[in-house]
């Protein structure tokens, strides 16, 4: 049977979709690789592959880095999976659920496709959840030395790590020179994603992300959610925030126990059937 693919982008970050109703088996590490390799595959910063039956759910997801890894959430990715799933005739307006690695998450397709609302889930600062190596706490405001600089940082899970440093002016050199080392730090077993967020006033925030398993992104729903809630309890921006990246802004909304919704756009890029030797030599 030929294999069916979908891509498409959310704010520059890019996935292809594979669905195993179409003819999509579970993929193997490298495999991944190659799909999403810019030169020898189709290109992508990650592969969806759903949706599957999820008992406690409306569907199922399985995310995966452009390094074969599996992740746990994607805000990005699950924007596109329910736009896929509203291409694709399977869901309408109202809100459903999708379960991911990282937890369920409720979903919303809004505005025909063009936007998408994902109730993230609830942020932790605690240490055994994310996790980060030492004493059981809440990692607010600690300090991670790599190379010549020694930053200040919050963890934070929603259902994946995330190490948040605010400076004062941010820049895509910062996350391209600190972030893979600060992924693969020895205070994050799992590894994390890195973000270098800015304040620019308490309703705007400007970040630079290093994704983990993906390397430099231009934006990340995750990240932004993560990043606004570290920046919302350290008292540096209000509930209601919008989140500049390089590839464009998200909308972020917290409650006061760190629930947060996410709301960004969808575009659809192209579909295709995977040729019968993309995985030959």
């Amino acid at each position: 049977m030929a294999v069916a693919f979908w891509k498409y982008h959310a704010l520059g970050n890019d996935y292809l979709v594979i669905d195993p109703e179409r003819g999509g088996e579970a993929l193997q590490p490298w495999q991944i690789q190659r799909l999403c390799h810019r030169h020898f595959g189709i290109g992508a910063d990650g592969i969806l592959w759903g949706p599957w039956p999820a008992p406690a759910a409306d569907f199922g997801v399985r995310i995966f880095n452009p390094d074969g890894s599996e992740a746990e959430k994607s805000g990005n990715g699950l924007r596109i999976f329910a736009r896929y799933l509203w291409d694709q005739g399977k869901v309408g307006e109202a809100p459903f659920q999708v379960q991911t690695l990282g937890g369920r998450v409720s979903v919303q397709v809004q505005q025909q496709g063009r936007q998408v609302r994902v109730e993230m889930g609830q942020v932790s600062f605690y240490s055994r959840l994310i996790p980060v190596t030492g004493p059981d706490r809440e990692v607010i405001q600690e300090p991670i030395t790599v190379l010549d600089q020694t930053f200040t940082f919050t963890a934070a899970t929603i259902g994946n790590p995330h190490c948040v440093i605010i400076v004062p002016e941010t820049r895509p050199e910062l996350a391209q020179t600190y972030g893979p080392l600060i992924e693969h730090h020895p205070l994050f077993p799992q590894r994390t994603n890195v973000q270098f967020v800015q304040v620019l006033s308490r309703q705007r925030l400007r970040l630079e992300i290093w994704e983990r398993g993906a390397g430099y992104t231009l934006a990340s729903g995750s990240s932004s959610s993560a990043a606004a809630a570290a920046a919302y309890r350290l008292g540096l921006c209000d509930a209601e925030v919008t989140v500049e990246m390089p590839g464009g802004e998200l909308h972020i909304s917290m409650t006061p126990d760190l629930y947060v919704t996410m709301t960004g756009p969808v575009q659809g890029i192209a579909q295709g059937v995977l040729a019968p030797d993309i995985f030959a030599g």
